[in-house]
């Protein structure tokens, strides 16, 4: 695994996407910037990610791709073409020419490769994907999960509770004459306790056993995913910026009264000395202004060309 990719935040905001690559079924996520990249793999036994910076890029299409010549910031968005697709579940890059296979190495790491053409030549990529640290999976994953999960239960109980008072709504009528026009509307008052009953009984059976059918993170599940995230880092931040607030306070009230207490002692002997002896015409110090310095502008860089 290089050196590089996403801020955790901006990786954390994009959702989990059901993709098949190779004919294994993964949830993947993906960030690419100008010239560098972060993906995170799972097929629910095991999290795989792979960060690339521009110089692990740059040596990676040198050993994999020996003709070419060109820069990074060249080919990375025929990179991004290529690999994007495969990340994201979408048929695949326009042209249609790209190839892309799966493999799991002995040590239990994932490799991706895949083959283009770019400018009429082969170009070939790799993708080494090695075990996420276990922060990265807890914060990208299990974390957000669990929070899913409390969030579908607080919703379960609130239809359980508007269930309730449905049927105190429609008893309300029948009690004072309305009928059913037709029969087959006739339900049974909800007790909460009995339909959980029935649903774990009904529901826990048809559940998928294998790993590949447990993957379907469909999009209801994107969205409340990136809700939840979203409303995780708002709260990071609101903290983030209470608790500068609060310890930026003490100090500068500290500051204050210390400043107070100082000025208040000094004049205090000041009128000590003034009282003992006759007055002294002092001499008030002049003080120069400091020098101020010249703004330093940034230098422009020069424009390289995209091949050699």
């Amino acid at each position: 695994m290089e050196v590089g990719g996403a801020p955790s935040e901006v990786l954390l905001q994009r959702p989990w996407l059901p993709v098949s690559i190779g004919g294994c079924q993964l949830l993947a996520k993906s960030w690419f910037g100008e010239t560098a990249y972060h993906v995170l793999l799972t097929d629910v036994s095991g999290v795989w990610e792979e960060r690339m910076d521009s110089s692990a890029i740059q040596r990676r299409a040198k050993e994999l791709n020996r003709r070419l010549q060109a820069t990074v910031e060249a080919f990375f968005s025929h990179l991004c073409d290529v690999v994007r697709p495969c990340l994201t579940g979408s048929d695949g890059p326009p042209d249609g020419d790209a190839h892309i296979s799966l493999t799991r190495q002995p040590d239990g790491n994932f490799r991706i490769k895949l083959k283009s053409k770019l400018a009429e030549l082969p170009f070939y990529w790799e993708l080494h994907c090695t075990p996420a640290p276990v922060p990265v999976v807890c914060g990208q994953l299990v974390r957000p999960l669990l929070a899913m999960s409390h969030l579908l239960q607080r919703q379960v109980e609130q239809l359980g509770g508007l269930l309730g008072r449905k049927d105190a709504e429609i008893q309300d009528y029948r009690e004072n004459g309305a009928t059913l026009s037709r029969d087959r509307l006739q339900t049974d008052i909800f007790d909460e306790e009995t339909f959980r009953e029935e649903f774990m009984s009904k529901a826990l059976p048809p559940l998928p056993s294998e790993q590949s059918d447990a993957l379907g993170f469909n999009g209801d599940l994107q969205r409340l995913y990136a809700a939840v995230v979203a409303r995780g880092n708002a709260r990071k931040r609101k903290l983030s910026g209470e608790q500068k607030t609060a310890a930026a306070a003490p100090s500068s009230g500290g500051a204050a009264v210390s400043s107070e207490a100082g000025e208040s002692g000094t004049e205090q002997r000041a009128v000590s000395k003034m009282a003992d002896r006759p007055a002294v015409q002092q001499s008030l110090p002049v003080l120069s202004n400091p020098a101020v310095r010249p703004s330093s502008k940034p230098k422009k860089k020069k424009v390289v060309g995209l091949f050699r």
